[in-house]
């Protein structure tokens, strides 16, 4: 069988640039007026550079925003469940004007854009559609309140993925590259394990029920930027690596790299997650409890319940549901709502923030929290973090006196 095609029914639309095209471009953009960019547009632009948001050409425009919005569809009609947009408060910019859009964190030139238009939103009314709320606390509401005063439509031609590959290596894969794996392992139904965070018990369980109908599961990491608290994703892809080896069998994961930050917007941001799994070949999502949510903005299954009410022909990549997992002390292993007949009391449920909170006391992590291999990977780097505390107070204390 095939691999899934690329969102739009077409083939992969890399704009990342190439050859004596790049380098003229490159050489081009120094000369052009420069605005910053938020990581978390600098993440966009990376992913329409490999191909991971085709089959964009560039930033939406306002019909495209309002439509995604209001009803997850652009001005064509191609479905997309978020705004994929780029904001500026400078005066200068117009339609028509010719940028370089450089990283606000290293300066680096990310990719040149042609303005044909500039436009001002209603921030609030694009927080309630997509992240369901306007509350400031919400980090994708905040995301977007402190956007610029004005969003720039565009096409864009990409001159550079960052420092993604330098620091992430093979684990930072296109989506060319991820197809080409799959084919190369001869598979062709693919589960995405979508993850901010280490795989604990309740991750493994639910990537090793896709494996029993699936031909493998890509583990695919977000390596851009996190809320304050969670794992970087060096220390993820450690604790994922010792995992891998330990406990699952050969050649039935691979685990890769996404260079997006998180937007936090649970159901909405669920289908933005099948969307580009689907350019990078998988058949299916994995959608459990809670995906891509945030505090308690949205229900534990709102991310599943979403894929029904999206037209069957939206996406080609289908969400996989997976109840409730857990723990049970009578069970004596991991288990779901659908296949546990014992009470809450005899379940241990498994979170992320339950996990983290821990380690940041120094406890040790049960192992029916996490496997032991794990658990060494995360104890050491929240052991530098205490460390790090310690030398701060200290260098405080030598400053007072």
């Amino acid at each position: 069988m095939a691999l899934v095609n690329p969102h739009g029914g077409g083939s992969l639309k890399p704009l990342l640039l190439t050859g004596q095209a790049l380098k003229d471009e490159q050489a081009r953009a120094k000369s052009l007026p420069q605005i910053k960019v938020s990581s978390r547009e600098a993440g966009d632009i990376i992913m329409m550079g490999i191909g991971g948001f085709t089959p964009l050409d560039g930033f939406m425009t306002r019909a495209d925003w309002e439509g995604v919005c209001d009803g997850m569809k652009m001005a064509n009609g191609l479905f997309w469940p978020i705004p994929v947009t780029l904001s500026t408060d400078d005066e200068k910019i117009q339609a028509g004007s010719e940028i370089a859009l450089a990283d606000g964190a290293s300066g680096e030139i990310l990719a040149t854009m042609k303005v044909n238009e500039r436009y001002t939103i209603d921030k609030a009314h694009e927080c309630m559609e997509v992240y369901k709320t306007t509350d400031g606390e919400h980090p994708g509401v905040k995301m977007v309140m402190e956007q610029g005063k004005y969003n720039l439509a565009g096409a864009v031609k990409v001159l550079s993925v960052g420092t993604f590959k330098e620091e992430y290596g093979d684990q930072f894969m296109t989506p060319a590259e991820t197809r080409a794996k799959f084919t190369q392992m001869g598979w062709s139904k693919i589960a995405a394990f979508q993850t901010r965070n280490p795989m604990h018990r309740s991750h493994e369980y639910l990537a090793k029920i896709a494996i029993e109908t699936m031909d493998g599961v890509l583990v695919h990491s977000l390596l851009g930027a996190l809320k304050p608290g969670d794992i970087p994703a060096d220390v993820r892809s450690e604790a994922i690596s010792v995992l891998v080896e330990n406990y699952f069998a050969p050649n039935t994961v691979i685990q890769a790299g996404y260079p997006l930050d998180m937007r936090y917007a649970g159901p909405r941001e669920a289908l933005l997650h099948a969307l580009f799994r689907q350019n990078y070949g998988c058949s299916h999502l994995i959608v459990g409890r809670d995906h891509a949510g945030v505090g308690d903005y949205y229900g534990p299954f709102d991310a599943q319940k979403i894929f029904d009410e999206i037209p069957k022909d939206a996406l080609e990549t289908k969400n996989m549901n997976i109840d409730w997992t857990f723990w049970c002390n009578k069970c004596g292993g991991m288990c779901s709502q659908r296949t546990c007949p014992h009470t809450k009391d005899d379940r241990i449920l498994l979170s992320g923030t339950k996990v983290r909170s821990m380690l940041s006391e120094g406890k040790d992590l049960p192992v029916e929290f996490s496997r032991p291999e794990v658990a060494k990977v995360l104890q050491k780097y929240y052991a530098s973090l205490s460390a790090e505390q310690n030398v701060k107070i200290e260098l405080k204390g030598h400053s007072a006196a």
